[in-house]
């Protein structure tokens, strides 16, 4: 057992523990600009501070005295036990460089756009080998598939998204991509990955195309069922699925005598759908996705992605959350995230701001919200943030993609706000291959962009374990973020024979188990 140090409000040294190891949430928004958001964050009532061990405190005084160097500093974000990615996109997770080597491999072409092209290379076009050789031309394909040197007057949201139709072509070995994004993740010292997928893409468009639209959405489900055509699907995502699987194998070593690191990392996938398409197809994508996911234990929701700006995103938006709640009721066990709030002033008209996440919440039932940055502009926000603290609905939250996309960043961001209401955070990466960035980047900016010492970096990273969509009991007693993480009777001994049963029967736990481990042995580096 650690020794448990109270932490009283009365004394300089404690004062000074809650500003730098950032303990209270009340200094955290303190310590802030003006801004809309911290104002915001500033009317909450803060979430009091918890106690820390012994260990946990010599860390944080370690990271106190040397958080702002580089080596050292980057060897404890890197090393930080950091749990799960939940917001992850797989073919903008890839690092840019194998990209291009897939694209050589696969006897590509760049065209004059620098777009990835099927062969033969014709006028205009090179072969994406020459970009293994010609320094330039790499470097030109680089910053056109990522954001890498992004160019001065050019939109950030533009370039961003207009990355993903230039190396799409590359992206065409799920289980390479998945080996990559995997042993990343591995280096990271992360454990667990959530990553967003899209199969049979192609299948599922014919099926929504032949069966059309119909407003009676109950009646369209039962068209797609006529015939097993949905379970069809099913299995060819199955199929595919199980190819993907063998690639990823084979690509990370992990039968051999010396696997790759990615092997060690438990990989579970998300149904993406596309939602700026046709209100049959993004029906169709849904209902596949979410059966999917209550057949295939390798999936375990579905989200909406594509530009949330978008034409059809916004015409569409409250018919999708209707979407969403009817399939629900037909699977249930199936979960369901979110991409809510990805906007901001300018972007879009002033109304379009004022109901994303609620209406993903509360009728899109959502678990999770992906990125949720425009909070503040929610009619009736404070509530809204309410309900989420109180039904553990937490936000995914990607500081670098969120500054890249829409130049939302320190005090504009809402990050403090959710935190000041109690509502769970994650910190996540979304594309870090297009933003060229990793999830120890993410830490150590939310370390420094808001004051956060090491127990508050070490509660964020057991929240990524905690609001995961793994099965089985968590580690944890309820409500963890406002009533601080706090483990299960049958595992205060973590090594005992009650806790052992517990871990065998919740793959949750599990990971969580390992993490406490992962902490104990990262925290014995700084005592001493």
């Amino acid at each position: 057992m650690h020794k448990v140090i109270s932490i009283q409000r009365n004394s300089s040294r404690v004062r000074r523990l809650l500003m730098t190891a950032g303990l209270a949430a009340a200094a955290l928004v303190s310590s802030l600009p003006a801004g809309p958001p911290a104002r915001a964050a500033a009317t909450a009532a803060p979430v009091p501070p918890r106690p820390t061990t012994a260990a946990e405190t010599r860390t944080a005084a370690w990271l106190e005295a040397h958080g702002e160097g580089e080596g050292a500093a980057a060897r404890f974000f890197r090393d930080l036990p950091k749990g799960g990615d939940l917001h992850n996109h797989l073919s903008g997770a890839v690092r840019t460089e194998y990209l291009v080597q897939l694209a050589a491999d696969d006897g590509l072409c760049i065209d004059a756009t620098l777009t990835a092209v099927a062969p033969p290379c014709g006028p205009g076009t090179r072969p994406a080998a020459d970009a293994l050789t010609d320094a330039g031309f790499r470097q030109a394909v680089i910053r056109a598939w990522s954001m890498q040197d992004f160019p001065q007057g050019e939109s950030g949201h533009d370039h961003f998204f207009a990355t993903f139709g230039k190396f799409g072509a590359a992206t065409s070995h799920t289980g390479k991509l998945l080996a990559d994004v995997a042993g990343t993740a591995a280096v990271q010292n992360q454990t667990y990955l959530e990553t967003m997928v899209t199969p049979v893409g192609a299948a599922t468009r014919e099926l929504a195309t032949e069966v059309g639209w119909d407003p009676d959405l109950a009646a369209l489900h039962r068209k797609l069922l006529a015939g097993g055509q949905l379970d069809q699907l099913v299995t060819a995502a199955e199929q595919e699925s199980d190819a993907a699987d063998a690639e990823f194998r084979e690509t990370a070593r992990c039968g051999s005598s010396r696997p790759g690191p990615g092997c060690r990392v438990t990989v579970r996938r998300i149904f993406q759908v596309l939602r700026n398409n046709a209100p049959e197809y993004v029906f169709t994508q849904i209902a596949l996705g979410l059966r999917l996911a209550e057949r295939d234990r390798r999936f375990l929701a579905v989200n909406l992605v594509q530009p949330e700006d978008a034409k059809i995103s916004l015409r569409d938006y409250r018919l999708h959350m209707r979407m969403l709640d009817y399939l629900h009721t037909v699977y249930p066990r199936a979960h369901i995230t979110l991409h809510a709030g990805e906007l901001v002033p300018g972007l879009v008209k002033p109304e379009d701001l004022t109901f994303h996440i609620n209406d993903a919440v509360r009728t899109g039932q959502a678990e999770r919200i992906g990125h949720g940055v425009d909070l503040v502009h929610e009619d009736d926000w404070r509530r809204l943030a309410r309900d989420m603290a109180r039904r553990q609905i937490a936000v995914e939250v990607p500081l670098t993609s969120n500054a890249q996309i829409l130049q939302v960043e320190g005090r504009e961001h809402p990050f403090p706000v959710y935190r000041a209401y109690g509502v769970p955070v994650v910190l996540a990466t979304d594309d870090p291959g297009v933003s060229r960035t990793d999830i120890s980047h993410e830490y150590r900016r939310a370390a420094r962009t808001y004051g956060l010492g090491y127990p508050e970096l070490k509660d964020l990273a057991r929240a990524s374990l905690e609001y995961a969509f793994l099965p089985g009991r968590s580690l944890w007693r309820p409500d963890p973020v406002r009533r601080g993480f706090r483990l299960v009777e049958e595992c205060r001994v973590l090594e005992s024979a009650r806790c052992a049963r517990l871990l065998a029967d919740s793959p949750k736990a599990r990971l969580e188990a390992r993490q406490e481990r992962s902490f104990r042995a990262f925290e014995a580096r700084y005592v001493g």
